[in-house]
């Protein structure tokens, strides 16, 4: 899905910056092409050198000292690109972006493309609260931006609270589900299962099988990728919740039968990748799938 896609990766200056680093290498491995855009704040953190090695095309980091091979950089690159994502964003780079501001070359870009714009903010968590952020970040949303929010974790001041960056996987979940929007599935509606379920024997015993889920979940996330809704029904698994599917997490036979049978209600197919297992105590209901 990524394959030959232009992308522009916007960094701005937030300690996060080094996991923009492993997102651009991702991204160059799955075949797109970046082109990033740092902004001044973010060379303090990261060099644009680390950028230019990951992804072995320019870096954009001033408005006035365009690279030659680009015509009106902030015009030819956002004309050029599929979609523009900034990883990390700061809560500064969201209000300028709010308030239509072209004061930099990735905020011009922002402001002259057409293409999706995916935002992925990165801040002290009381920078993410406040209402202005919120303001700005509900202005964005309906203005047609996606945002991918930040995570619950320790931040770089040491407290505990959301306005970590969302982690890389479901950003580029985020990024393949958007410009997979168009694909030969746009408009279809799958139900997939994964997973191994569990009978419960007693309080602390179940029985249950050794099934993985990663078929079903990359059936899921490949489905997305080309444009489908997916809903997934897991049952238990050590897989992390894939980007821009809707979740259904069930434990027994008994509740993955009832899930996808409210689930297929107005889907056009069901693809069926789980372990279910034949035992059930006498508790449980008796109907099999």
């Amino acid at each position: 899905m990524l394959n030959d896609k232009a992308i522009v990766l916007g960094v701005t200056g937030s300690v996060a910056v080094y996991k923009a680093a492993d997102l651009a290498s991702k991204l160059t491995q799955d075949g797109a092409r970046v082109e990033v855009v740092m902004t001044e704040a973010a060379t303090k953190f990261v060099a644009p050198l680390t950028f230019h090695t990951l992804t072995h095309t320019g870096v954009t980091t001033d408005m006035f000292t365009a690279p030659t091979e680009y015509n009106e950089t902030h015009i030819s690159l956002s004309e050029a690109a599929d979609a523009v994502v900034i990883a990390p964003a700061t809560a500064n780079t969201i209000a300028r972006i709010a308030a239509g501001m072209a004061d930099n070359m990735l905020t011009s870009i922002v402001l002259a493309t057409k293409a999706p714009v995916i935002i992925a903010p990165a801040m002290n968590v009381n920078m993410w609260e406040n209402p202005v952020t919120q303001e700005n970040i509900s202005k964005l949303k309906a203005r047609g931006f996606i945002i991918v929010e930040p995570g619950y974790g320790r931040l770089a001041s040491g407290k505990m609270g959301y306005g970590r960056l969302a982690d890389i996987e479901i950003i580029l979940g985020t990024i393949r589900q958007v410009l997979g929007g168009k694909g030969d599935l746009g408009g279809r509606s799958l139900v997939v299962t994964a997973g191994g379920t569990q009978e419960p024997v007693d309080p602390v015993r179940h029985l249950g099988n050794r099934s993985s889920g990663k078929m079903g979940y990359a059936v899921a996330e490949a489905a997305r990728d080309r444009g489908a809704g997916v809903t997934l029904i897991s049952a238990p698994t050590s897989l992390p919740d894939p980007a821009s599917i809707e979740i259904i997490h069930v434990q027994t036979a008994h509740q993955m039968k009832d899930a996808v049978a409210k689930a297929t209600g107005k889907a056009d197919a069901l693809i069926m990748a789980a372990a279910v297992d034949d035992y059930q105590p006498k508790s449980a209901a008796k109907s099999k799938i």
